[in-house]
């Protein structure tokens, strides 16, 4: 199973979020990438994502570039999961052939609210991120679980 996370400029909530759950998940058959709506071709994470990642995962993401989010990517993957309600939004308009597996993260997981960019913000402010993908992730990793059952 391929799962697409995906944000706005793949700098922040969606590496992030992808690192999270490469690290917390044990089934080798679920794998995640992310990439971002309207990237700045060359921009990598950005410094505060990677700073909490290394502190919280001891993951290396300094270096991890941007990727843009492509029609494949939008084929190849299983469930498609974006930051907020309106980016789930634009995407099933431009692919409403997919709309079935496309979801709001936290929509998915049973969480009222979207993913708050905390691009431009304070370390805390990142934090606060981390912990809130951390959660969702979390919880869907146990929906997961449950699906498989």
């Amino acid at each position: 199973m391929n799962i697409l996370f995906v944000c706005t400029g793949n700098t922040c909530r969606s590496c992030m979020a992808e690192a999270i759950f490469n690290y917390i998940n044990d089934n080798k058959d679920i794998c995640s990438r992310s990439v971002g709506l309207s990237i700045v071709k060359g921009s990598v994470t950005s410094l505060n994502s990677a700073e909490i990642v290394k502190s919280k995962l001891g993951l290396d993401l300094t270096k991890r570039k941007a990727i843009q989010c492509s029609k494949d990517d939008i084929k190849n993957s299983n469930i498609i999961l974006t930051m907020t309600s309106h980016m789930k939004d634009m995407l099933i308009s431009a692919f409403p052939e997919e709309k079935e597996k496309i979801f709001s993260l936290n929509e998915y997981v049973g969480v009222k609210g979207d993913i708050i960019d905390p691009y431009g913000g304070t370390i805390t402010f990142y934090e606060k991120t981390f912990f809130d993908l951390e959660k969702s992730i979390r919880l869907l990793l146990e929906k997961l679980k449950g699906d498989r059952v």
